[in-house]
């Protein structure tokens, strides 16, 4: 009697370099939906009671270190600054070319500014970015604070209005991200307070992104391409439109819809480094296929660039060594901002 034997062919494996010089393998260009990125309610990082606070604490936890990337819900961000982001978002690109580039970013030193589009590369994108500025912070405003955008980025100047409402949408974020850093603290073990220092001044950018649909396949071309956040994690605003995708660990592109009155959040580079790769800053992309115009907010948050990325105690010992060299946040924005800024 004979057998047959079937053979599964093994998926072909695709390599790609990033800009912060890492190597992934992949397996195809199309995406497939999957039930990998949890949705954690975060209603309890407002407790009193400690113990509800490390609960959520440990979902978080759990989906840092397996996937590096989670929705939130019940966030506490009404959904009117979302909203009012996006129409912003919408005045603005709808610019003409000339205009948008009197606000380049070459013209700036820093990573922020108009990133215009160039259907000539891969990525079919337009951005703006904007930075952290103490005379919007809800923690540390001052009417007597100098109003240092104006001196360090560039701001249109034919959009009454724009740059006070994309700031009151910051602020809320920068408060929530302050807050997320403790629930991050338990989610490691640590006192909650244990990121407090690194938190006065943080490096909270944040960008109102533009992606025209996409007829061209994600072979050809993408929204923005493969890539891992610079800071230590970040929040998406997403409109109803789908379009990011996260590689999973087993080599494939998941999608990322929009769920809403959610924000998505990812971890980035820098709490990789500090967790010793606990916590992992997991590549992702954007692909347009929804046949509309979509709108993006990411909020970028690290921590103030003074402060040394040191390892997180619970995430080393004499058996695990610190992969990492110890540098400052800022040392290690400005190379990933130059890093990207040659990629342009």
């Amino acid at each position: 009697m004979s057998t047959t034997v079937v053979e599964t062919a093994t998926p072909p494996v695709l390599n790609l370099t990033l800009q912060n010089g890492q190597e992934i393998h992949y397996h195809s260009d199309t995406s497939i939906e999957a039930d990998e990125i949890p949705v954690i309610d975060i209603r309890e990082i407002y407790s009193d009671d400690l113990e509800a606070r490390k609960a959520v604490a440990e979902k978080v936890r759990e989906a840092a270190h397996r996937i590096g990337f989670f929705y939130i819900i019940n966030h506490g961000i009404d959904s009117r600054h979302a909203e009012n982001t996006f129409k912003q978002a919408k005045r603005f690109f709808a610019q003409s070319g000339e205009k948008k580039m009197e606000v380049c970013t070459d013209l700036v030193t820093e990573y922020f500014g108009y990133f215009p589009m160039s259907k000539a590369k891969k990525d079919l994108m337009e951005a703006y970015n904007w930075g952290y500025n103490p005379k919007f912070d809800p923690e540390n405003a001052n009417e007597s604070e100098p109003d240092v955008d104006y001196i360090k980025l560039l701001w249109p100047k034919d959009l009454p209005g724009f740059k006070e409402t994309l700031y009151e949408h910051h602020a809320q974020l920068l408060t929530l991200a302050r807050r997320l850093t403790k629930t991050f603290a338990l989610a490691l073990h640590l006192n909650e307070n244990y990121f407090d220092k690194y938190i006065k001044n943080p490096a909270a950018g944040m960008r109102i992104t533009h992606y025209p649909p996409q007829e061209a396949s994600p072979s050809e071309q993408l929204g923005i391409g493969a890539h891992t956040d610079f800071e230590c994690f970040t929040f998406v605003t997403q409109d109803e439109h789908a379009g990011l995708e996260v590689l999973s660990k087993s080599g494939y592109w998941i999608k990322a819809k929009p769920i809403p009155g959610s924000i998505v959040v990812n971890i980035a580079d820098c709490f990789m480094r500090q967790t010793n790769d606990f916590f992992v800053s997991t590549v992702h992309r954007v692909v347009n296929k929804a046949g509309a115009e979509r709108y993006s907010c990411p909020f970028f948050f690290g921590f103030q660039q003074d402060m040394k990325l040191e390892p997180v105690p619970t995430c080393v010992s004499d058996t695990n060594r610190m992969k990492y060299p110890i540098v400052s946040s800022g040392e290690y924005l400005r190379w990933r901002a130059e890093q990207a800024k040659k990629a342009i």
